[in-house]
């Protein structure tokens, strides 16, 4: 299966936005290559900036780039840019409602060896208690194109989650793609994994591994965390009957925590159903090889599958 990172999903695109769109500018906290947006900087060298280290300063600048009618995108490494600039991003683009995308890459355990300073596991939830911010994680490469074309037109802030390692391409081109609307991946009938960013391909070779087993699992990609789908969550939670969602963050106020609050609030949900939650346990994570953290931290097929069986159990 070919894999390509999510960032390179979006330095690609904002290349070829930046060609039919002058006021797409593009601005960096001294990670140009990391982040891909060198690609932008080589192509659009006069609506390219580099603040330096500084991701308060850059938050700052790309509000007032927006105020002039730019439309700006700032490229950092995603515990940063959400964490250090938090205020900023809360007081002068959530709450002024400016047209600010804040890409955040190198998030979650796929950081790798940079460790847990480094590995951001908490943006999910920092973003999207903000009122007014879209939340997007895409689930490979293509959708992380897809998303930055998409994010470009729409009006308001947003948050676009991205990964430092390479993770598989399981979309295509032609496969549909709209902010706020979830997409499945596959169909089933005993339990749904809802599921974003890397773990929407491991919740696909979890529901392989079930199908040896007699386990019919539907898989749904809910790469718009906010706003979230809430009448597919609603949906797919009533026809099996038992849920599992499935995240590269803490389980506590990120994706998982979204659905939970679908489903306890809806009006349309009629009967219980049962939840179990795969991610990180209120645990920071450590320097290693990006998918043996994920291993070790329990971010796999092996651990969703564990997963479901226990909800499948509650279930009966």
């Amino acid at each position: 299966m070919e894999k390509k990172a999510t960032r390179f999903g979006y330095g690609e695109a904002i290349v070829e936005l930046g060609k039919k769109n002058k006021n797409i500018v593009v601005l960096s906290a001294d990670v140009t290559e990391s982040t891909a947006s060198h690609l932008f900087a080589k192509e659009f060298p006069e609506r390219f900036f580099n603040v330096g280290i500084s991701e308060q300063d850059l938050i700052c600048e790309a509000a007032g780039l927006s105020l002039t009618g730019k439309i700006p995108f700032i490229s950092a490494y995603s515990i940063f840019a959400t964490g250090r600039a938090w205020e900023q991003i809360r007081n002068t683009v959530g709450y002024s409602h400016l047209n600010v995308k804040i890409v955040g890459t190198h998030a979650g355990l796929l950081v790798g060896p940079d460790g847990a300073t480094h590995q951001a596991l908490e943006d999910i939830a920092l973003m999207r208690v903000i009122p007014n911010m879209k939340v997007v994680v895409p689930c490979d490469y293509i959708e992380a194109k897809k998303a930055t074309e998409l994010l470009a037109k729409d009006i308001g802030p947003a948050f676009l989650r991205l990964g430092r390692a390479n993770m598989p391409i399981i979309t295509n081109e032609s496969c549909d793609f709209e902010l706020g609307k979830a997409k499945i991946m596959k169909e089933g009938a005993d339990a749904t994994i809802f599921a974003c960013g890397v773990m929407v391909s491991e919740a696909l070779k979890a529901a392989e591994i079930l199908a040896h087993e007699h386990i019919s699992i539907e898989v749904v990609n809910i790469h718009t965390v906010k706003p979230i789908d809430r009448q597919a969550i609603v949906k797919f939670a009533m026809k099996t009957g038992a849920v599992v969602t499935a995240e590269e963050h803490q389980v506590s106020g990120g994706f998982g925590s979204a659905v939970l609050e679908v489903l306890t609030t809806s009006e349309d949900l009629t009967r219980f159903v049962p939840v179990e939650m795969v991610g990180m346990q209120d645990c920071f994570g450590e320097s290693g090889l990006p998918y043996g953290l994920l291993a070790q931290y329990g971010l796999t097929d092996v651990e969703v599958v564990k997963a479901v069986k226990k909800v499948l159990q509650r279930k009966r």
